[in-house]
């Protein structure tokens, strides 16, 4: 079933991948990339990569959100608000001329649908949680051989998604969490939400999910969505926090 593509340009996307890059030098690309398709010149990109760690700050973050420990956050103009990268997270920024008339949500839902559909693939039961971007799995017990233990967990994220439209062009993207260590999220309130938890494709499959092992999938579904190949569905999850208990690595981070 073919649906309306989000992308102005017929012409396929280049993908790049970009391996370990720090952060900066992707958004240069970025910003490089965004211009020339802004005057209509050149290809729609997506840009795979991982970065070393560091904290971003998106246009909504409160100082409260910021690390407690004083370590540097580079600010930016995507939206949404404080979180991390590092390695085992693979990152995607799809620089995209989007087509008239430009529709900013649909685009997001779009890019979730993508990583909705790759985690479903690998077992996951994932969905969407109303006012909440990104992908989410729904609070209570986690399967994951990696969380063996009592208790109940709260709704967590495993895919992160911010985005900046300018000039007709998206920029920034997404970041799902493969195998990623979750103790960079310990010191910030990831995406200002501070009664949900994050975590990653290994822990909940109780196996290592390497940025490699996901990165055709992700592709190929990225593609598919913003092309119109992978139509919007209905993946929503109840909204039912859970308190937080000790052993899951990412719930105590709230200020």
């Amino acid at each position: 079933m073919i649906t309306r593509s989000a992308r102005a340009d017929s012409r396929p996307m280049l993908v790049r991948s970009l391996g370990t890059i720090d952060y900066l030098d992707a958004l240069e690309i970025q910003r490089e990339v965004a211009g020339r398709r802004a005057e209509n010149v050149g290809a729609d990109e997506l840009l795979l990569l991982e970065h070393p760690a560091v904290f971003t700050a998106g246009r909504r973050t409160a100082p409260e959100d910021r690390p407690r420990d004083g370590t540097p956050v580079i600010d930016v103009d995507r939206g949404g608000k404080i979180t991390w990268h590092g390695p085992g997270q693979l990152v995607g920024y799809p620089i995209v001329r989007l087509a008239e008339p430009v529709d900013v949500v649909r685009y997001v839902r779009l890019i979730e649908e993508a990583l909705i559909a790759v985690c479903t693939d690998l077992g996951l039961e994932v969905g969407r949680i109303d006012g909440r971007s990104g992908v989410w799995l729904a609070a209570g017990e986690v399967r994951g051989a990696r969380n063996s233990g009592p208790g109940r967990q709260p709704e967590r994220k495993v895919a992160a998604i911010g985005v900046r439209v300018q000039r007709g062009v998206a920029l920034h993207g997404f970041a799902l969490n493969c195998n990623a260590s979750l103790e960079g999220f310990g010191t910030i309130v990831p995406c200002g939400i501070a009664d949900a938890g994050v975590t990653t494709l290994s822990d909940e499959l109780g196996r290592d999910v390497t940025v490699d092992e996901v990165t055709p999938a992700v592709t190929q579904r990225i593609l598919d969505a913003l092309d119109g190949r992978l139509p919007l569905a209905v993946h929503d999850l109840d909204r039912t926090p859970v308190a937080p208990t000790p052993r899951f690595t990412t719930v105590n981070f709230g200020g």
